[in-house]
């Protein structure tokens, strides 16, 4: 019966986009013989929906040699009643796309790695029994389990309270929720784009809005793209303000890990510049803020600030590999689009969501308004957009692991880093 509904849902969609054509990303450009496979998933304009999918190889691109597969369904049960994902397997690593939560993406595998972490919050939080506001605007942990979850975009880091202009264009003060809405904030459009010809790469395409009469007019077009057979993948985004007025935003990718990764004796590898603890508790722990320790129930937080060393084309890499050396995920990133980059360490015990987090982003984790102070707020002009990419790779292996610490090693060419004992200023 699933695979029949699965038809007749591919019938439907593919009749109805072909009009659908995607967004330009500088340097890639779309195949040059035949037309990528399209597929509407969710479009609210056109009040097209799509509850099951399940798409293979054989179906699309039968001379591909490597078996892969896209699954689309609903969660059902508890908090997670009505969340969609989308399961993507590139027959060498899967990944669990969630539209319903901003297009989140839950947890990647390959073999025995895993990206992702075990958050005391059980299952994937359906946006409407999250309340932002609670706990003094930390409502967004109430939802927090996913492996990368996006910051922003009118606003990301910690709760408060900020100026912005209200509907009589005077000055008024708003509460900051933390980490912003994006979040959790459903899709209005979603697609599968795969390309029929070589290397077969298979897009989830989605676009979430975040917008509000007299407020914000931003729009995230997102695409997580693999090819069959790779141990890699890409986010690229596009952020764009669709408003006549110019608009401050921010986006920080909040990509969170566990075990197998974050172990004791585990490390953090990156060509960094200058490293800041945001708090007198994280200047303790700032000589050796690049090493894990093990789970330590009741242990508070640390957080760094990081400006990283680039290439010559401004791209950066860091990577985070266990005690053994022989696993690990890096992050390839241009410094221009993201030039922060914050480190998280939560080493508590198990059960309370023992995890470290990755997060490069347009400005540190601190309150907008202690963040434009120093310059870290940027601006959208009408109608402007701005480029996000980030490539993923895992690494299985003592071999790989050892040649990515080594392209990071030619990032740092021996220049220093810079470690500050006292906290980033906040006034």
């Amino acid at each position: 019966m699933l695979k029949l509904v699965s038809v007749i849902i591919m019938t439907m969609g593919i009749s109805s986009t072909q009009a659908v054509k995607p967004w330009p990303q500088a340097g890639e450009p779309w195949p040059q013989a035949g037309e990528p496979f399209r597929l509407v998933l969710a479009n609210v304009e056109q009040n097209i929906y799509a509850e099951t999918l399940r798409i293979t190889n054989r179906d699309i691109t039968p001379e591909c040699p490597i078996p892969w597969s896209v699954h689309k369904y609903v969660l059902h049960g508890g908090k997670q009643e009505g969340v969609e994902v989308i399961d993507v397997d590139n027959g060498k690593l899967s990944f669990r796309v969630v539209p319903t939560r901003g297009m989140s993406i839950a947890q990647v595998l390959m073999g025995d790695l895993r990206l992702g972490w075990d958050s005391p919050v059980k299952g994937l939080v359906h946006p409407k029994y999250i309340n932002l506001h609670t706990r003094q605007g930390l409502g967004w942990l109430e939802g927090f389990n996913e492996w990368m979850v996006r910051c922003g975009l009118e606003f990301f880091g910690a709760p408060g309270t900020d100026e912005f202009i209200d509907n009589t264009g005077k000055k008024a003060k708003m509460d900051l929720t933390l980490h912003g809405k994006i979040g959790n904030t459903p899709a209005s459009q979603v697609e599968v784009i795969v390309e029929r010809q070589r290397p077969y790469t298979i897009r989830i395409r989605g676009r979430v809005d975040e917008t509000c009469l007299h407020g914000p007019k931003l729009e995230l077009w997102t695409q997580i793209l693999t090819v069959p057979g790779s141990n890699s993948f890409q986010i690229s985004d596009k952020i764009t303000n669709r408003s006549a007025l110019e608009q401050e935003f921010g986006v920080l990718y909040h990509a969170n890990y566990g075990k197998p990764l974050m172990e004791k004796g585990a490390r953090f590898v990156a060509p960094v510049r200058q490293v800041t603890p945001i708090n007198e508790h994280s200047a303790s722990g700032v000589s050796t803020y690049n090493l894990y320790r093990g789970p330590t129930p009741g242990l508070a937080e640390q957080v760094y600030c990081m400006a990283l060393w680039a290439d010559k084309s401004d791209n950066t890499k860091v990577m985070l590999r266990n005690a053994a050396a022989d696993r690990a995920v890096s992050m390839a990133f241009s410094t221009k689009q993201l030039p922060f980059f914050t480190l998280w360490k939560n080493p508590v015990a198990l059960e309370d969501g023992y995890v470290t987090g990755l997060e490069p982003g347009t400005g540190f984790s601190g309150n907008r308004a202690i963040e434009r102070k120093f310059g870290r707020v940027p601006k959208l002009a009408p109608h402007q957009s701005r480029f996000f990419t980030i490539d993923f790779t895992l690494h299985v292996g003592k071999d790989q692991v050892e040649a990515v610490a080594h392209e990071i090693a030619q990032i740092q060419a021996g220049r220093e880093t810079h470690v500050d004992k006292e906290p980033l200023p906040v006034k």
